[in-house]
């Protein structure tokens, strides 16, 4: 059988040289490439078409979750293991809804991270210590439906909110309506169970959703 081939996509030098030791040594995974930031990891996937991608969800210029929604729009063919140092049920549903194949904690064990690129490379999805086909996916995405995640144009808005701007100007840079802008800002703060603009900004940055360069 052919070699899994990977991506590893990490903004820290000695954590994914880290992630490079343990997946290279083991036999059937092959790490093609390594990238630093979010276009750049981008770029690799158009270009080397790796089978499995591990991305940190907190990266300069886009983040784990764009990179995931970018790789769905394009239709590539790489599955995205996202990796994150903070977990919880909201940001999981969050990825699996948009795309992910996995989505696993910074601390995972080495024998369980390279048993989860497995899982992912033959089409399964993971959560936690849980291996789910499609439809288990679906059912599991079912099951946890009040953990509603921010739609793409929710995201959007959340991350320019973060940056600062206005509603005005978020209106501008999107080229929608202000009163729009008003709603998604409204629908955020109701489905984060937050009270204002600035606790949307700060759960955001503390949970990797965006970050500030």
């Amino acid at each position: 059988m052919k070699n899994v081939r990977l991506l590893i996509v990490d903004d820290h030098p000695l954590f994914r040289r880290g992630l490079y030791d343990v997946l290279a040594m083991e036999d059937g995974l092959e790490v093609v490439a390594e990238a630093a930031q979010g276009r750049a990891a981008l770029e690799v996937m158009r270009r080397l078409q790796p089978d499995v991608a591990l991305v940190d969800v907190n990266l300069p210029d886009l983040n784990g979750h764009e990179i995931v929604r970018a790789a769905r729009r394009e239709k590539m063919p790489t599955r995205i293991v996202l990796l994150t140092a903070y977990d919880d049920s909201v940001q999981q549903r969050q990825a699996l809804a948009e795309g992910a194949a996995a989505y696993v904690s910074k601390e995972v064990p080495p024998g369980w991270l390279t048993t989860v690129v497995r899982h992912v490379a033959a089409g399964r999805y993971v959560l936690n210590r849980e291996v789910m086909s499609e439809t288990e996916r679906i059912r599991w995405l079912e099951d946890h439906a009040t953990d509603t995640p921010l739609s793409p144009r929710e995201m959007e808005v959340l991350r320019l909110l973060t940056q600062g701007m206005s509603n005005r100007s978020i209106a501008q840079t999107l080229n929608i309506s202000e009163q729009t802008v008003k709603n998604h800002v409204t629908a955020i703060l109701r489905k984060l169970n937050l009270n204002d603009r600035t606790q949307a900004a700060v759960y955001a940055l503390q949970r990797g959703w965006v970050r500030l360069d």
